[in-house]
């Protein structure tokens, strides 16, 4: 598990932001996506919390195969799709990611915006534990260096000036002199439980977070005079009919891959629940043997046909052929 908090200040208020972080959320999920892959909307709905009251609930679907570094490429199947569900109960929301193919990866993030620079450092309320550090990274939406893919002049703040607002063009330092401005704190929690990746993993997922979160803020500022004047109502209405058009822009999905540890009833042995289910034999089975009276041949490999998928026993077998021991080096990104 790796843990990290970062806080993103904006020349915005805390009012202002909700507008601009719903309105930036859907254009980008919409310019992000392409037939095929991007951003499913499966759910988008008022939901009340007895502890944090009124609130909106989100469900997503990311689909992103393409998008991935090669050595996670070689691993997974083409089809896969990364789940986020949200609870929005604005200025405190909490967010989490789940893979449908890796059980034991998930993502967490709590956010709380505050109008200051940044400055609460007991905003979660949550102390180091033993000798761990909880590490803050500060996220400078203006001058931190971005990936020349996601690289837009309009975008670039150290420029850009709001016509509306009258915000902007943002100098160094310019945290220290704006007014208005806000924080958004961000304690984000990146698991991945399986040994000898855990800790690449984790590292480069919270690479990718933070240029997620520095593109995002980037955009919401570069944004402002689309949202600025609008409406809580009229920010809805167009999060509702962007959602359609990037449904309908990505197409159809096919059914997703996801691996599951159910274990076999009659022929397993009793393990760990995480353990892949076993066969109590020894010989293998039936599709899988050579016959006897076959001669061998030296002058080439043996080759292995793969069960028929219809058959019920082979099931247990799924997990074995996107095996992370096959795993490559990581490719520079």
């Amino acid at each position: 598990m790796l843990m990290k908090e970062y806080r993103i200040c904006m020349p915005l208020t805390v009012e202002e932001y909700r507008i601009g972080q719903l309105y930036m959320i859907s254009k980008h999920s919409h310019e992000q996506s392409e037939r095929g892959e991007g951003v499913e909307v499966v759910q988008n709905e008022p939901y009340e919390d007895p502890t944090h009251g009124q609130g909106q609930f989100t469900e997503k679907r990311v689909y992103l195969n393409s998008k991935l570094p090669s050595w996670a490429r070689a691993v997974v199947p083409k089809i896969f799709y990364v789940t986020e569900k949200a609870w929005n109960y604005y200025p405190y929301t909490i967010t989490e990611y789940t893979c449908s193919f890796l059980p034991k990866f998930s993502i967490h993030i709590e956010t709380k915006y505050e109008d200051n620079k940044g400055s609460n450092d007991n905003i979660f309320d949550s102390e180091p534990k033993g000798e761990e550090e909880i590490e803050v990274c500060l996220v400078d939406i203006a001058y931190d260096e971005i990936p020349e893919r996601y690289y837009k002049e309009s975008e670039d703040l150290r420029y850009f000036k709001s016509e509306k607002t009258d915000r902007g063009v943002l100098q160094e330092g310019w945290i220290d002199n704006q007014e208005p401005i806000m924080c958004s704190y961000k304690l984000v929690t990146v698991k991945f439980e399986v040994w000898g990746l855990q800790t690449r993993v984790e590292q480069f997922v919270h690479k990718v977070i933070r240029d997620v979160l520095l593109l995002g803020h980037r955009q919401a500022f570069a944004w402002v005079d689309e949202w600025i004047e609008m409406t809580m109502d009229e920010v809805r209405e167009y999060e509702r009919a962007t959602q359609e058009a990037t449904n309908r822009k990505i197409g159809p999905f096919p059914p997703s891959i996801s691996i599951t540890e159910t274990p076999l009833a009659s022929v397993a042995r009793n393990g760990p629940s995480s353990a892949p289910s076993t066969p109590l034999s020894t010989e293998p089975p039936e599709y899988l043997s050579v016959p006897k009276d076959r001669p061998r041949k030296k002058s080439a490999p043996e080759t292995l046909t793969l069960p028929d998928p219809n058959r019920r026993d082979s099931g247990f077998r799924l997990a074995s052929i996107f095996s992370w021991g096959s795993t490559p080096s990581p490719q520079p990104e």
